[in-house]
């Protein structure tokens, strides 16, 4: 079987993507693995499939949510276990919608998406787009373990449509001197896993308004990456908790890849969290499988 897949990243956080419409490729976990392999397929922190909500057993949740959410985001991690959602991987997944012909939106025009962690309104900017996470959590602690942190650190739990863990740190240094090649431990461990943040705030923490960290991340099923959406946030959630009351609402998130935006904003619904950032599809191909 072949399958015509495109390479996708935001922020440094890659993606295999390939279109299904009608749901007729069912890949199973080893090959989804072997498409994100970095040595033997394509390569990427997850992949992506197009199909349409109609077409899969989870999309009939997302139209029962939101009858516009034709398309529906099926997302695995680099190890083809299924992930509720992908806060970069969404944006790309809109790029990837837009170039393959399969959606018409315009800068400033939202559409709704499918996922695993509900529906997510996803709105095209001048230089990428911005995704509505939904409502989030903030709740509850874990101790964290991770190599070359030199003792165990609180940790706050953070559910954006996924579940993460966010530690703080107290410099630069210390951030970049951990080892994220092995999963962090959380005790006591999340039934389901989670993505692990360490963040380090700026000094100012808070610039025109603006509040400013840098994060690293280790995602469960994929290890470290260069970015992670979701993650950024949870990180800058958490850092608006711990800052209090008069902390700002709106985030600037450095990552190895680059920067994110988050930003918090009130809706008939109550608080939402929103990410922005840019979504590059790198190149195209066809693999044999």
């Amino acid at each position: 079987m072949e399958i015509a897949f495109t390479k996708g990243q935001g922020t440094g956080n890659d993606f295999v993507l390939f279109a299904d419409p009608d749901g007729e490729i069912e890949l199973d976990a080893d090959q989804l693995a072997g498409l994100a392999d970095r040595r033997f397929g394509v390569g990427g922190d997850g992949v992506i499939r197009a199909v349409r909500s109609s077409r899969l057993p989870e999309g009939a949740a997302a139209l029962a949510e939101d009858p516009g959410a034709v398309w529906f985001m099926d997302y695995h991690n680099a190890d083809g276990s299924p992930a509720e959602m992908c806060g970069n991987g969404i944006r790309v997944f809109g790029a990837f919608l837009l170039a393959e012909g399969l959606l018409s939106l315009e800068v400033g025009e939202s559409i709704p998406i499918g996922t695993r962690g509900g529906v997510r309104d996803l709105t095209r900017t001048v230089d990428g787009f911005e995704v509505d996470l939904g409502p989030f959590v903030v709740a509850g602690e874990a101790m964290v373990a991770a190599r070359r942190l030199a003792v165990d650190r609180p940790g706050l739990a953070v559910g954006v449509g996924n579940p993460h863990v966010v530690v703080a740190l107290a410099d630069d240094a210390e951030l970049d001197a951990l080892d994220l090649s092995d999963a962090p431990v959380v005790e006591p461990a999340p039934p389901a896993g989670a993505n692990v943040e360490f963040v380090v705030p700026s000094d100012p923490l808070i610039a025109d308004g603006v509040g400013r960290i840098r994060m690293r991340v280790h995602e469960r099923g994929s290890g470290e990456t260069l970015s992670c959406g979701t993650g950024a946030a949870a990180a800058a959630l958490a850092t608006r908790s711990w800052a209090g009351e008069g902390a700002p609402d709106a985030w600037s998130v450095q990552v190895p890849g680059g920067e994110l935006g988050v930003r918090v904003a009130d809706t008939p619904e109550g608080p939402h969290v929103l990410l922005s950032g840019p979504a590059e599809l790198v190149y195209d191909g066809v693999l044999e499988l």
